[in-house]
């Protein structure tokens, strides 16, 4: 494998990911606007334009591929090291006003994420982590939290549109979350792994997720001390997850 200058790269990731948060943050009252009105699955003009000036940025200083969410690019074309993109994850957040929301750039290699970027440009917070430097949050050092029983833990979850609500599913889900001391529904798989990292819940875990939602995450709740289990990777990007810190297992 040939070496990869993730200091670099990371400075890209951080500039593509805060000049696209200061577009969606900026020009929400233009680019908050549906294109999929009878669709589960939000889509925004804000979600086609963050990704357009993501790509301008990371294509022009950086030599790896990009795979992104509203433009795709088929698994077979991507080189052993790639951009992962999520231009705006939480895009219903968003839509409705909800500041739970985020750009999520991260750079994975032979599919083992190794860099992200995640900006939450609500409140003005720079996450990032990567293989050889400790997770930051606005340049001030992060960490996992130390707690190790689910009754004393916060899990965060969600039901991705295309859920399972058989009874057995559910039950399965209800009798897990009454495990947790709380359960939390925040509606970003990114934000969600930056309040792992960032000791402010224990476990995250979701199935069909996508690649963009969690690529960044993972690799900051790594280098933040924290487990990223990605698993069931299928052919059109969807994944299973299960992000902690380490010391509560699912």
């Amino acid at each position: 494998m040939k070496k990869i200058d993730l200091e670099n790269e990371l400075e890209i990731a951080k500039k593509a990911a805060i000049q696209s948060g200061k577009l969606l943050l900026e020009g929400r009252q233009k680019l908050n606007k549906r294109l999929d009105a009878n669709s589960k699955d939000t889509k925004l003009v804000a979600d086609i334009e963050s990704e357009n000036l993501i790509k301008e940025i990371i294509n022009s200083k950086s030599k790896y591929p990009i795979l992104a969410e509203e433009s795709g690019k088929p698994i077979e074309n991507l080189d052993e090291t790639f951009w992962v993109v999520d231009p705006l994850d939480g895009t219903a957040n968003y839509n409705r006003d909800i500041p739970i929301c985020c750009v999520s750039i991260g750079l994975v290699t032979k599919m083992k994420p190794i860099l992200g970027v995640i900006f939450d440009f609500n409140n003005d917070i720079l996450y990032s982590g990567d293989k050889i430097n400790n997770s930051i949050m606005n340049n001030q050092p992060i960490r996992v939290s130390e707690y190790k029983n689910k009754k004393d833990g916060i899990l965060l979850t969600g039901l991705p549109h295309n859920t399972d609500y058989s009874n057995h599913s559910m039950e399965k889900l209800v009798y897990d979350m009454q495990t947790w001391k709380k359960v939390r529904m925040i509606g970003s798989a990114a934000m969600a792994a930056c309040y792992i990292a960032s000791g402010k819940a224990e476990l995250y875990k979701e199935k069909g997720v996508y690649l963009w939602d969690i690529v960044a995450g993972a690799a900051i709740i790594e280098s933040a001390g924290g487990t990223a289990e990605i698993k069931n990777i299928r052919e059109n990007f969807q994944v299973d997850v299960i992000f902690s810190n380490s010391e509560i297992k699912d």
